[in-house]
């Protein structure tokens, strides 16, 4: 795969010329706060992109690096599903461009990789996403409780979220 191009978006693989410009998203502190990181997001941002599990994606929008999709797949047959996750520099949060790029990837994974089954775990105070993935035509599983720690050490709900092959909104 080169690239899949969305309505204002275009997702490419990512590779390590795109690691200054992914570490100064990771680093804002709007995205930050959604996926921590140590104190060098140069090295957190080279561990996504050698991780063999992970499939990540930059994120374009007119020429420009905005962030970064990332999807896996659990290939077990009786189980098998993809799972998706994002950032996007705050400076282009609100105008379309996550729903854009979900979408995009989401087709990609159920037309061209035989998914029937997609999902994302949003944090449960993060409406802004969870909008964005309704959508797409993700819907709500249910809240998964304390399951993931923040960064000030308290434990914090997700929202399991799920989207059929038949219910991707194009």
């Amino acid at each position: 795969m080169n690239e899949l191009r969305g309505s204002v978006v275009v997702l490419r693989p990512s590779g390590p010329g795109d690691v200054p410009a992914l570490a100064a998203v990771r680093a804002t502190p709007e995205v930050r706060a959604r996926w921590r990181g140590g104190d060098d997001m140069t090295a957190e941002v080279i561990s996504d992109l050698e991780d063999s599990a992970t499939h990540c994606l930059t994120v374009l929008h007119q020429d420009r690096i905005v962030g970064m999709i990332q999807w896996y797949a659990e290939e077990e047959p009786d189980y098998r599903h993809a799972g998706i996750d994002l950032f996007l520099d705050p400076s282009v949060h609100g105008r379309g461009l996550g729903t854009d790029a979900v979408r995009t990837l989401a087709r990609h994974l159920v037309d061209d990789l035989g998914h029937h089954r997609l999902i994302i775990d949003p944090a449960a105070d993060n409406g802004a996403a969870i909008r964005c993935y309704e959508k797409v035509g993700f819907r709500p599983v249910g809240v998964m409780r304390q399951y993931e720690r923040g960064e000030d050490g308290t434990w914090h709900d997700g929202l399991l979220m799920d989207l059929l092959a038949s219910e991707l909104v194009r």
